[in-house]
């Protein structure tokens, strides 16, 4: 039986993934096999000692201490794409709103008083200091081409506009799914000279931190849009206000609102809604469950931040898993600990992420704890698993 401790709500569409017959879950679960959570804030609490996976419904996991559970062999999965489709309506609806003045004309609406003739004729008044753009033959900018900038560049293309991407990191199987229309920049600097609207999915590290300050807003266009959904400390905020005082923004849409922005007329910060759908949350549970319940009934890997992607079919009842530094001579000393015991390896995976690797072995026998022990001894093993 597995214990498995939610540290936020996790879906019930994702819980009951996890049959009770080989998972026990709650928030009060002691010594668990695996966390689940969403945006609590793991760096200072205790690891239990027991722990083996943690599961973040969700895709950033700027709140998990990711090298702690590395150097323990614990592998730290997300749910990435699930929440894509929330992310790219909000971003959709925050072009609309920005290039149509739609917030600052609904003030306006809101502030008038009267009788409905007064306030007719202020409406025809006042409608003429509201007056917007429209999107088509725009240059939108996507930094960041994952499962959201995908979604969004895609769209942005479908209501017309044109689309600038950038994503050093961007997989083959990534760019099958973008549209070939969709032309690629080659820096951020190239892409910000670009573009009328810049949007931004990608985590918060140093090379990320303050994309948009100064410097970076004196290549762009004046009037130019700028929207964050992703995460907070991307955008320096003191920047865009200053922007928005000379002209160089037009507006800004955020996900994470402040004393210095949040009333700022040409300001729309709305408080964290990026993924905060019903479905989006359904999405990611649903994901996480099943990624954490293949890791611990069968070791297999899928989505992992921190280790490599390992997908066994089981050729045997009996597998052991290890956790290693990608260093030489790793496999050679685990054969060796199984050929000592006189067990015949069926089939053996390793692959590699960095510093780290992550091993299945499968035999045609049953390994006793002896053979655990020993490659546990091994240096550079940081943990071992019989299945």
């Amino acid at each position: 039986m597995f214990k498995v401790q939610t540290l936020n709500n996790i879906s019930n569409k994702g819980l009951e993934r996890l049959p009770d017959s080989d998972f026990e879950t709650g928030a009060d679960i002691k010594n668990p096999d695996a966390i689940l959570l969403r945006s609590y804030k793991m760096h200072d609490m205790e690891i239990p000692e027991s722990l083996l996976a943690v599961g973040r419904a969700g895709a950033g996991v700027n709140n998990i201490p990711v090298d702690k559970m590395s150097a323990r062999g614990i592998p730290v999965f997300n749910a990435p794409g699930a929440n894509a489709n929330a992310v790219k309506e909000l971003v959709v609806a925050g072009l609309l709103l920005a290039c149509r003045n739609i917030c600052p004309a609904w003030e306006y609406s809101r502030s008038l008083e009267g009788k409905d003739d007064v306030i007719n004729k202020a409406v025809e008044a006042g409608k003429k200091n509201y007056a917007g753009f429209e999107l088509p033959g725009r240059t939108l900018g996507v930094v960041g081409l994952g499962a959201i900038g995908r979604s969004v560049a895609n769209i942005a293309l479908q209501l017309g506009m044109k689309v600038v991407g950038y994503d050093p990191g961007l997989t083959v199987e990534g760019a099958w799914q973008l549209s070939a229309a969709v032309n690629k920049a080659t820096s951020v600097d190239d892409l910000l000279r670009q573009v009328d609207f810049i949007t931004f999915h990608v985590p918060l590290i140093d090379a990320t931190k303050n994309i948009i300050n100064t410097e970076s807003l004196g290549l762009m266009r004046d009037g130019v849009t700028i929207l964050n959904f992703a995460r907070n400390g991307i955008v320096d905020d003191e920047a865009v206000m200053q922007g928005l005082e000379t002209g160089k923004v037009h507006a800004y849409v955020c996900d994470f609102p402040n004393n210095l922005i949040k009333d700022h007329p040409r300001v729309i910060a709305l408080p964290h809604l990026g993924a905060s759908t019903r479905e989006a949350e359904e999405n990611c549970a649903i994901m996480v469950a099943n990624q954490v319940m293949d890791y611990l009934l069968n070791g297999n890997i899928r989505n992992s931040v921190n280790f490599p992607e390992v997908i066994a079919p089981r050729e045997s009842d009996y597998r052991m898993v290890i956790a290693n530094a990608n260093v030489p001579n790793m496999l050679g000393q685990i054969s060796t600990a199984m050929a000592n015991a006189k067990l015949n390896i069926h089939d053996m995976v390793n692959r590699s992420q960095g510093e780290l690797a992550y091993t299945v072995v499968d035999v045609d026998s049953a390994i006793p704890d002896t053979v655990k022990d020993e490659v546990s001894a091994i240096d550079g093993v940081t943990m071992v698993r019989i299945i």
